[in-house]
């Protein structure tokens, strides 16, 4: 049994493909069970992203399982696994460990310390325990994961400044439009956690308007209320960006919400705001805007590449944390593997003892009349005798077994006591 992780991400990954591999929300739950039904498959939690897509899994046989991975990203892909083979990275065990540990302390994100995949971590984690496709070792793995993250925010300074992709969309849109926001129009496309945070700094940009517009109204005006916003529905956005000076999108969509035809008529000039360069910030994996707008000459489009090239020259400030935030990963790393190790050989060793135990017993009760000459005394000293025998038998593989718990090896001999007693 190993536990491995098998994705893509940025920026080893092209935008296009990244885009095509994302697990939506409404897609989540037919993807976990497709995975959970594959016979290698033991446990899943799939991690889907703006910034990646990762299938994490324990595997009883490593290279078919890693084939069952592997052939799933190149299927929601529409593409072969070959041709996936040189973006797609396959981690095991203890690389998964450190590497799921520093994505959830924002160490492999494009803005150093962001607080938005700690959330996308749990929830993930939640989301395949509630389809029953995980179990105890990602579930652990995962709580741990979480842990880590939040150690990390809490004893450095990397949560100073921007640290979402949010706060990030919001300078971005600003740089387009003077440098800065105060007196603009600002649409937000989306009610859910990361527009949430658009809308939270916006909140501190001094902008005139901020309209929240999504498919279900009522969570539009829950978000608006919390910050004086205006809520729309989706129905309502051709007329809502015609008073635009920027919009952006945050959804979690599976299409693009925002077409070229759309865009073009609300960059032509307005009665309300003249003749003005309409800003827009598409946040979505897969991409909620048609990217044949870019094209258009009113229209500035920006995806999660621009984005990264932006947070990548702000967090410029906060690489001197990086230092302490990796200490901190690696001393939660080797906290989990204690752990691990705990938990892994005593409920082995202790079914181990008690399958022995059961044997004594069991022989010398069907041995009973042979040895019926025998008084108590001869009794407990021939039990004694072989007890004794049984616990120097199995005192060499129950040491090997606590000195490789929580390691491949130490799985491998978990899996052969268990085998070979019947545990």
């Amino acid at each position: 049994m190993s536990v491995v992780v098998v994705g893509l991400e940025q920026p080893r990954t092209p935008l296009d493909l990244l885009e095509r591999v994302a697990v939506g929300e409404e897609a989540l739950g037919k993807a976990l069970g497709a995975l959970r039904d594959r016979s290698n498959l033991s446990e899943v939690v799939v991690l889907s992203t703006c910034l990646r897509t990762e299938l994490y899994a324990v595997v009883e046989r490593f290279h078919d399982g890693v084939a069952d991975l592997q052939e799933f990203l190149a299927a929601t892909a529409g593409a072969t696994s070959d041709a996936l083979a040189e973006h797609v990275k396959v981690l095991f065990d203890d690389d998964v460990t450190l590497h799921l540990f520093e994505v959830a302390a924002g160490l492999r994100s494009a803005v150093l310390g962001e607080t938005e995949v700690l959330g996308q971590v749990r929830r993930a984690a939640e989301r395949a325990d509630a389809e029953r496709a995980s179990g105890p070792v990602l579930s652990a793995l995962f709580r741990h994961a979480v842990k880590a993250g939040r150690r990390v925010r809490s004893s450095t300074a990397l949560s100073r400044g921007s640290t979402s992709l949010s706060h990030v969309a919001v300078e971005v849109a600003a740089s387009h439009l003077g440098g800065s926001l105060l007196g603009k129009r600002v649409v937000v496309v989306g009610a859910g956690e990361v527009a949430d945070g658009v809308v939270g700094a916006l909140s501190k940009a001094r902008v005139e308007q901020v309209v929240v517009s999504n498919r279900t109204t009522e969570r539009a005006r829950s978000l608006a209320a919390r910050t004086g916003a205006r809520a729309e529905g989706l129905e309502a956005l051709p007329a809502v960006l015609d008073e635009a000076d920027a919009v952006i999108v945050a959804t979690a969509a599976s299409a693009p919400l925002l077409d070229r035809e759309l865009l073009e008529r609300a960059a032509r000039p307005s009665a309300i705001r003249g003749r003005r360069r309409l800003v827009v910030v598409d946040m979505g994996m897969p991409r909620n805007v048609d990217p044949s707008a870019r094209e258009l000459d009113d229209v500035t489009l920006l995806d999660i590449e621009d984005l990264n090239a932006h947070a990548e020259l702000a967090m410029l400030g906060r690489r001197a944390e990086l230092a302490q935030a990796r200490e901190i990963v690696a001393q939660e790393v080797e906290r989990y593997r204690a752990a691990e190790r705990s938990r892994g050989s005593a409920p082995v060793v202790s079914a181990l003892r008690q399958r022995l135990d059961e044997l004594v017993a069991a022989e010398l009760e069907r041995h009973g009349s042979r040895l019926s000459g025998l008084d108590d005394s001869q009794r407990r000293e021939l039990e004694a005798v072989i007890r004794d025998v049984l616990a120097k038998l199995a005192h060499p593989p129950t040491i090997a077994l606590k000195e490789a718990a929580g390691t491949p090896r130490g799985e491998r001999l978990t899996e052969a006591l268990r085998t070979l007693f019947e545990l």
